[in-house]
């Protein structure tokens, strides 16, 4: 594993006096006033430069899994694309999650290991790509990805869906709202003892809650 590297990208500005590059992405999304808001911790994980080869490790653990009955059928189903989704309800255990730098898509590839008792671990791959409406898009696989809008609420990063895509090269055709599974929305918060929260949840409109998942991670 590659540690972190010094040379700037089109992402990136050199910092003063020798410190690492900086990847500017999300703060350019945010705006200055909301990115000043966030913690300097959650600040630093979201600037990381990443080279090609460079991989950056958070290790925790799960301490809540919550699906309904509809949720696991949502997750059973999306299997055949990856299973993008947790898939067993009250999981609890160690995971690992690994951040890299994604060239072919553009992106961030954010690599997500559950631990699963009695049976394999999870692996749950996507990647965030900085194009599109609201600038930012979490792709799963199959030409299926979902826009996201990011805020800063209470000093966490948050990310909200706006609206699933379907794609296939230039092709982009927006999935209509009544085959939407909801509203996702994805919380980064810093805790006081120096790690953090990762909150991922699933709402939709009729059909209420169908995921509800705490995880609490430290940087390694």
């Amino acid at each position: 594993m590659r540690s972190a590297v010094v040379s700037a990208s089109p992402a990136s500005e050199s910092a003063p006096d020798g410190a690492a590059a900086a990847d500017l992405r999300f703060r350019r999304l945010l705006g200055e006033t909301a990115w000043l808001q966030l913690p300097e911790a959650v600040r630093r994980r979201f600037s990381k430069h990443l080279a090609p080869g460079d991989i950056v490790l958070y290790r925790g653990h799960v301490s809540m899994t919550r699906l309904s009955w509809l949720g696991r059928l949502l997750s059973l189903v999306t299997r055949c694309i990856g299973a993008p989704l947790p898939t067993m309800n009250g999981a609890t255990g160690p995971a690992v999650v690994a951040v890299s730098e994604d060239t072919a898509l553009g992106g961030q590839r954010w690599l997500r290991i559950y631990d699963r008792p009695g049976r394999r671990p999870q692996m749950i791959q996507s990647t965030k790509r900085f194009r599109g409406e609201t600038g930012l898009e979490e792709y799963v696989g199959a030409g299926l990805s979902m826009e996201l809008a990011v805020s800063v609420s209470d000093s966490a990063l948050v990310f909200h869906s706006r609206r699933y895509l379907w794609g296939a090269g230039d092709l982009r055709i927006a999935i209509p709202a009544a085959l939407s599974p909801g509203a996702m929305t994805i919380v980064h918060r810093q805790e006081p003892d120096g790690s953090f929260t990762f909150t991922l949840s699933l709402q939709h409109a009729r059909l209420g809650e169908l995921l509800h998942q705490v995880a609490h991670f430290r940087d390694v």
